[in-house]
């Protein structure tokens, strides 16, 4: 495992320690306790990366894809905290412009998940073709975008809340189930056709 490993992995710790304690923040869940994530999340991401790093001796691809879960875990605490954000300053916890901040949310985390996927999880410092990469990235992306929104849609607008859950950890539950949707898409997409070797 390099250092440069070793840095990217701490600061995804932080990216999502400081997300997670914004949409914690909008559900009016705060505890003392959250400002340790700052210090536990990062380690246990790091102790996480190097258990990957070493059942990649022998199964190979292990450890790109614990960079790439990693990168996941970061770019939906950037995906939730914005949704969460844009749900607190507005107020608006349902109906299309629900949608609508959903998807703001999901090309904020796209353009995120482009820059350490293609530097750190895939590893392509060239800048050469960067174009073209962010092209099929947001291509493949907005195939992902339509997953992740139409299932997250579905769950909030069409399922609605069941069992005395809240609007707003209802909305949470919908983008979960968004996210969750299109992890396995995005993961074949960018390593098969935009960061290929």
């Amino acid at each position: 495992m390099k250092k440069r490993d070793i840095i990217s992995i701490l600061i995804i710790g932080e990216i999502v320690a400081v997300f997670l304690i914004l949409v914690l923040r909008n559900l009016g869940y705060f505890f003392n306790w959250i400002w340790f994530s700052l210090i536990i999340l990062p380690i246990l991401a790091l102790i996480a990366l190097a258990l990957a790093y070493l059942i990649s001796k022998k199964i190979k691809f292990v450890f790109q894809f614990a960079k790439f879960v990693a990168v996941g875990f970061a770019n939906t605490a950037v995906d939730f905290g914005v949704l969460n954000i844009l749900m607190l300053i507005s107020g608006v916890i349902g109906g299309l412009t629900y949608s609508i901040f959903k998807g703001i949310s999901f090309m904020t985390a796209t353009a995120h998940s482009f820059i350490w996927n293609k530097f750190w999880t895939f590893e392509r410092a060239e800048t050469k073709k960067t174009g073209k990469e962010a092209l099929q990235f947001f291509v493949v992306s907005l195939v992902g975008l339509v997953i992740n929104v139409v299932v997250a849609s579905l769950v909030v607008n069409t399922i609605g809340p069941r069992w005395d859950i809240s609007l707003k950890l209802w909305a949470n539950i919908g983008a979960a189930c968004g996210s969750v949707s299109g992890l396995l898409w995005n993961f074949l997409g960018y390593k098969f056709i935009v960061f290929k070797k």
